[in-house]
């Protein structure tokens, strides 16, 4: 299999950064005239991957929709990320997870090993038990050509204060942001000469809402690494903003949007993809 971050260029570059989020909240099911249920979920998430396919090339599955209907929503899910995975986009299975040792080995295997119900081509995973606490996660990522995105500045305002806060590293005698400190621990893995001029498989979650400068988070801090960027749409971020938020990093950022494309429905869901998608591609043109 093509490294992971060979296919996300390639789906850049192609389609532009947007990413569909398939977030089948229960008001959007109700606009949409399906069930609140596992069918319901399945409708939807299959009916937003054949609107993206062709017109974006990322999608990416809120895992919580799914997982409050048990195990029927699991196998919903399952079906949606494989029918997304066969119709070409890159899958990130929006998931969060972060523990430590055995149970982050079966959180990989669940979402990162190829044949899995679960697989996905990327994870979002959370460092706050310690980035080192990832590090067989993201080592199993790079053996499958799998991808991950970790948790360094997130969109949502109250997480503002953990991840601008200052880390004392006495041996490095200098003072990181805690986010700072995330993508500095992840950067061994893009480093490798493997990976070298391109995306590498493991970036970090960046909010287009997040004041970069105050959290640490320079251009050189994200170089290598491919971004996930919510934010965009609903929240308040528009594409036309992504090189200024993004500096030299604007041409690796994957922009999710999902309220803003959801809510339109689903007789025009096509349509309102094919737009915000080219949107991205003119603000990258400049």
């Amino acid at each position: 299999m093509t490294a992971f971050g060979t296919r996300l260029r390639a789906a850049l570059d192609a389609h532009g950064p947007l990413c569909v989020g398939i977030d089948p909240h229960v008001h959007l099911l109700d606009e949409w005239g399906m069930d609140a249920s596992a069918a319901g979920v399945r409708e939807f998430g299959l009916r937003v991957v054949e609107a993206a396919a062709g017109r974006a090339g990322v999608v990416k599955p809120q895992v919580a929709f799914f997982e409050r209907f048990g195990s029927a929503g699991f196998a919903a899910l399952e079906d949606v990320l494989s029918a997304a995975r066969d119709a070409g986009l890159v899958v990130i299975a929006d998931a969060k997870r972060g523990d430590i040792g055995t149970t982050m080995d079966g959180y990989a295997a669940a979402w990162l090993t190829a044949g899995s119900p679960l697989e996905a081509d990327a994870v979002t995973l959370s460092p706050y038990l310690g980035a080192d606490s990832l590090r067989a996660t993201l080592t199993t990522a790079v053996r499958h050509d799998k991808g991950a995105f970790v948790l360094a500045a997130t969109s949502n305002p109250e997480a503002f204060a953990l991840q601008s806060a200052q880390v004392v590293d006495v041996a490095a005698g200098d003072g990181q942001t805690v986010a700072e400190r995330v993508a500095r621990d992840i950067a061994w893995v893009n480093g490798s000469a493997a990976f070298a001029g391109g995306l590498g498989p493991v970036g970090l979650v960046v909010g287009a809402t997040v004041d970069r400068a105050a959290v640490g988070l320079s251009d050189e801090a994200l170089r290598g690494a491919p971004i996930l960027a919510p934010g965009f749409g609903a929240q308040g971020a528009s594409p036309e903003d992504l090189p200024a938020l993004f500096g030299a990093a604007a041409s690796h950022v994957v922009a999710s949007e999902s309220r803003s494309i959801l809510s339109v429905g689903p007789a025009a869901i096509a349509a309102r993809i094919e737009e915000r998608a080219e949107l991205y591609r003119e603000a990258l043109r400049g």
